[in-house]
């Protein structure tokens, strides 16, 4: 779109509309805000509701649910306002399992089982118009420096001023698990990529024509780590296939469309998120937050002694 400088003879108001309409432009244009203080952590899915309920013991070695984990993750961020996505019902259970924090939570309740994608949409009025930190609540998340990882993602979404998703390379045997990303690494930076493409759950031959990213081990790709930073842009796609359909609302479906609207990001995060919805990923989140911990000696000792009796 393009402006002409009105000449030095025109009418000031029409040189003040000219500007005006030069500024609004621009603004259109310019990237996202992004002042993150809200996050919203999704609990609601009929095979997860029940797990940010269990209890696990913290690096700090205190007891504390797993929901109790997710909310503090958040707020190491800088996150100001919670609220999470639940089944009917489910708030006294959730209140309660919050703990200390359970009165600064707000509840959004999903009252139709219509996956996802719907469970993010229904958190439109609390995210309103601003960028938010989007968690699932039945996924464990350890640090790999002092930074946690929920930190590193928000300040990359703010130094880079777009929306972030965290990825973690992931072997092709579990693509059934994750939804992955396609694109490329972005010239100077080892951990960040440009996503061009976004497949929910994709087979391995799916993967391989058109997901891989050079540089990454051979069968491994690019999948969600279950943290995002996301723009109001993603919340208007939702609405949209909201609106359009009857049946199951996709994220994975307004992500991919969201690569192709706006500048979207994945960070390669220094860490691991351990799904506890997995087979026996409640016992390796907990041995993950224990072995990274103040109680790792004892917990390996534990370990040792347990391996030692299995060989006898």
């Amino acid at each position: 779109m393009t402006f002409r400088t009105p000449h030095r003879g025109a009418p000031r108001t029409a040189r003040l509309a000219l500007c005006l309409l030069t500024i609004a432009h621009r603004s259109a244009t310019l990237p996202h805000p992004m002042n993150i203080k809200k996050a919203l952590i999704t609990a609601a899915g009929r095979n997860q509701r029940t797990l940010p309920l269990q209890t696990l013991v913290g690096q700090d070695g205190i007891s504390r649910s797993a929901l109790g984990v997710v909310i503090e993750e958040a707020l190491s961020a800088g996150i100001e306002e919670i609220a999470v996505v639940i089944h009917p019902g489910d708030q006294a259970a959730y209140t309660e399992a919050a703990g200390p924090h359970g009165r600064r939570l707000r509840f959004i309740e999903q009252t139709e089982p219509r996956g996802y994608g719907h469970a993010v949409a229904c958190g439109r009025a609390f995210t309103q118009e601003e960028s938010f930190l989007l968690l699932v609540g039945d996924h464990v998340y350890v640090s790999a420096s002092a930074v946690s990882c929920a930190r590193q993602l928000v300040e990359t979404a703010v130094s880079e001023r777009s929306a972030v998703s965290a990825v973690q390379a992931t072997h092709e045997s579990k693509l059934p698990y994750y939804g992955a990303i396609g694109g490329r690494r972005v010239t100077g930076r080892d951990a960040l990529y440009e996503i061009a493409e976004v497949l929910e759950k994709p087979t391995p031959t799916l993967a391989e024509q058109r997901l891989v990213i050079p540089g990454l081990r051979a069968a491994h790709y690019l999948c969600f780590f279950g943290m995002h930073v996301l723009t109001p842009s993603l919340m208007d796609l939702l609405e949209h296939q909201v609106s359009d359909t009857t049946g199951s609302v996709n994220l994975s479906t307004a992500l991919s469309a969201l690569a192709r609207k706006e500048r979207y990001l994945a960070l390669e995060t220094a860490g691991r998120r351990y799904d506890m919805g997995a087979k026996h990923g409640f016992l390796t989140a907990q041995l993950a937050l224990s072995l990274a911990g103040r109680d790792r000696e004892e917990v390996l000792a534990g370990l040792v002694e347990l391996l030692a009796q299995r060989c006898r």
